[in-house]
């Protein structure tokens, strides 16, 4: 036999001893190692266990990433890294560095001594060789079968991803298509900020930490979890709509509805002195005795509008007048009117009558940017015109009545241009002109005596271009006389409550709520209407 046929033998035998160690050890010995490896780096498993790879809420957002925005990838990655060096450390360690160095001495693989001579040589001779090669084919067959696993498992992971960052515009999506179409664009209601709040700020209920970015994205798709680890709903499908909202801008608490509800910003514009505080007064209480009939819903979006309300109606009914609005900018007053399934979240806004005296304060009026529709309060007792119509015994009694200081066609003068520059669509607003103090006008025998249609009537007291110009200015305009005195007095007519609420159905009307007969805005001139189908909106 030649020394090729003997080297072939032993190459033979050697493969045969790298084969068995190989399969019948160390493979399966490698995959268990790595796998255990991987599967405690995916942990920790016990609960309240540190973990250092977690990333601490940030000072931006007091909020946890989503697991599946960062973490997910972090702990696939450190534990997919921890497995081939678990079974690299397990072949370094424990087969060469101990089993086949101790064969390769004539020793066990355990360590222990052989006495026998040719026992030491065959384990040095014909096994070591076999199990050293063993050992690391073993070992890369199970790296290999290891890496195509977790290659699977990377890919799943990143199915996974996909679906998850997909959810995010698609949440997104349908949060502001929902709003869109049902117009919800929630403004600040408070004097000096008034901006537009397109995501409120949210303090956690647990430990009142501020979140400003609670919707899906980076800090989860449907909920986020606070530093303090409260979870919070991050859309309204999971009741994000129930938590409470603060403005952004200058962290005052927004109503609930705000950001659920279509927001109709309806202002209330007059001189001083003009009723427009009465007017607002009865308009509340109006709309309650709308809601009392049956058919709608009234409701006070916080305890400070009740009270605001409440306080409000009682000075009228105990002075028989309202003190003169004061204090700068207005807050608004919101009112929560549903009809049905219908909801609007009503914003009335009592600016003092000196908002008007100059452009520059009505610039100023940052409010009107929002308006939906404008209240034009009319004192045409105030008007040069309709003071040089009456006589010596009207012009005492208008005096008791205390006239404004501005008349309508002067408020009307110093509202239009800022408003179109404020609002850039005041071809688009409804107005609705309410003549107030309409007890006093009914005893002045020097004035026509009111009829059914008040434009008609403002025309023929002298305030025919007051008439036309709502009428050019904007998308429609429509006209009511009421007597505010009446419908806030001890012992209130009801019919001038529910006449004193008119306007304002009428400008929620505009925006789909419609009540009874009242429908959205007309032409855009007020037109020759019957005085039947007018008095269905209120005009007296």
């Amino acid at each position: 036999m030649t020394a090729a046929h003997l080297g072939l033998l032993y190459g033979a035998w050697t493969a045969l001893v790298a084969a068995v160690v190989c399969v019948g050890q160390v493979v399966g010995q490698s995959v268990a190692t790595g796998v255990g490896a991987v599967w405690r780096r995916l942990g920790p498993w016990g609960t309240g266990d540190g973990d250092g790879r977690v990333r601490a809420a940030g000072p931006e957002e007091p909020a946890y990433a989503a697991y599946w925005w960062r973490q997910m990838w972090v702990d696939a990655t450190t534990a997919a890294a921890s497995g081939p060096r678990a079974v690299w450390r397990e072949l370094t360690g424990a087969w060469l560095d101990r089993n086949v160095r101790h064969l390769f001495s004539g020793r066990r693989p355990d360590g222990s001594w052989v006495a026998a001579p040719f026992t030491r040589f065959f384990l040095a001779v014909f096994v070591a060789p076999g199990t050293a090669a063993g050992a690391v084919l073993g070992a890369v067959l199970a790296v290999a079968g290891l890496v195509a696993v977790l290659a699977v498992f990377a890919l799943l992971l990143g199915l996974v991803w996909l679906g998850w960052a997909a959810a995010v515009p698609v949440l997104r999506g349908v949060e502001r298509s929902r709003r869109l179409l049902r117009g919800i664009r929630v403004k600040c209601p408070y004097p000096g900020c008034y901006r537009p709040v397109p995501l409120a700020l949210h303090p956690c209920p647990n430990c009142r930490a501020e979140h400003r970015s609670l919707r899906p994205g980076r800090y989860g798709a449907l909920w986020h979890v606070c530093a303090c680890g409260h979870r919070l709903p991050a859309t309204r499908l999971t009741g994000g709509g129930r938590l409470t909202a603060h403005c952004p801008h200058c962290a005052r608490w927004l109503p609930e509805a705000a950001g659920t509800t279509r927001v109709v910003h309806a202002p209330l514009v007059g001189g001083t002195s003009s009723g427009k505080t009465m007017l607002m007064t009865a308009m509340t209480e109006g709309l309650r005795t709308w809601a009392r009939q049956g058919g709608l819903t009234v409701e006070y979006a916080s305890a400070d509008d009740r009270r605001t309300a409440t306080d409000l109606t009682r000075e009228v009914r105990d002075s028989g007048w309202a003190h003169a609005t004061t204090g700068g900018q207005p807050r608004a007053l919101m009112l929560l009117v549903s009809r049905g399934r219908r909801r609007r979240l009503l914003y009335l806004y009592d600016p003092m009558g000196e908002s008007l005296s100059d452009a520059g304060r009505v610039r100023g009026q940052h409010y009107l940017a929002h308006a939906d529709g404008v209240v034009l309060v009319a004192d045409v007792l105030a008007d040069p015109k309709v003071r040089g119509l009456l006589s010596p015994d009207d012009v005492r009694r208008v005096a008791d009545a205390r006239p404004s200081s501005q008349g309508p066609w002067e408020t009307y003068q110093r509202l239009t241009g800022e408003l179109a520059a404020l609002t850039g669509r005041r071809s688009r607003l409804s107005v609705a002109a309410v003549v107030t103090k309409r007890d006093v006008i009914d005893q002045l025998s020097s004035l026509p005596v009111p009829g059914a249609r008040t434009d008609e009537w403002l025309t023929e007291i002298g305030l025919g271009s007051l008439v036309r110009a709502l009428g050019h200015d904007f998308r429609a305009a429509r006209y009511w006389m009421v007597s505010a005195h009446a419908a806030t007095c001890a012992g209130p007519l009801e019919s001038e409550l529910l006449r004193a609420a008119e306007p304002a159905l009428w400008l929620l009307a505009a925006s789909g709520l419609r009540v009874r007969a009242a429908g959205g805005p007309g032409r855009k001139s007020p037109g020759p209407e019957s005085p039947g189908h007018e008095r269905k909106y209120g005009a007296a």
